[in-house]
């Protein structure tokens, strides 16, 4: 099980990076909100990691702390919600406002998650509630982790930012339409692929 990486951040495409590690790269890929929190290219980064032997492939996913990667386990157990569909809900919101979210039955901001329909936010809903009753007392961010309004202006080596976001988005699960249409709404002259993601996702949420 390879549960953290430490090395250089040598590639950033959002929901992809990669981290080399004693001249060898791994490719992660990681919720939004955890790559907000990432150092510039070609700077040192600690990321925690969830491992998933497939027969025809073996993924790792990464995340800014303990805290992600545990909700994102609790996730994954529930039925009909897989790592893609998880690293969707992560980079929709964070840990804590997925909690909230729990604590208040909060149907309507889940559903507009890609992915997510009515009867698996329902279900969400009902197998999360007892698996996050202790949240708060197991459950203290670790002291790595960074707020996602302080982590914003960490930009990608891009040629064209839009286009990235879009295609970012369409790989969390949104249709090339509402990628299109939420990237457009928030585009501003000049702003990285990471900035646009993150104000489409807000715009959506």
């Amino acid at each position: 099980m390879i549960g953290r990486l430490r090395g250089t951040l040598i590639e950033k495409t959002a929901p992809e990076i990669v981290i080399e590690c004693q001249g060898v790269g791994y490719e992660v890929s990681m919720p939004m909100t955890s790559i907000y929190a990432l150092p510039e290219l070609n700077q040192e980064a600690t990321i925690y990691t969830h491992f998933v032997v497939r027969e025809d492939a073996q993924l790792l996913y990464g995340f800014a702390n303990k805290v992600e990667r545990k909700l994102f386990r609790l996730l994954i157990k529930v039925n009909g919600v897989g790592p893609k569909l998880g690293l969707a809900i992560l980079s929709g919101m964070s840990a804590e406002q997925f909690v909230s979210c729990v604590a208040h039955d909060d149907v309507t901001t889940i559903v507009k998650i890609p992915g997510v329909g009515k009867k698996t936010a329902e279900r969400l809903l009902i197998e999360m509630r007892d698996r996050l009753k202790d949240w708060q007392t197991d459950s203290t961010p670790a002291t790595d982790a960074m707020p996602i309004d302080n982590v914003i202006e960490n930009t990608l080596v891009i040629s064209d930012a839009k286009g990235d976001a879009i295609n970012a988005l369409i790989s969390l699960g949104y249709t090339n339409a509402q990628a299109d249409k939420a990237v457009k709404s928030v585009y501003q002259q000049g702003s990285s692929s990471e900035v646009l993601i993150r104000d489409a996702l807000k715009a959506m949420i």
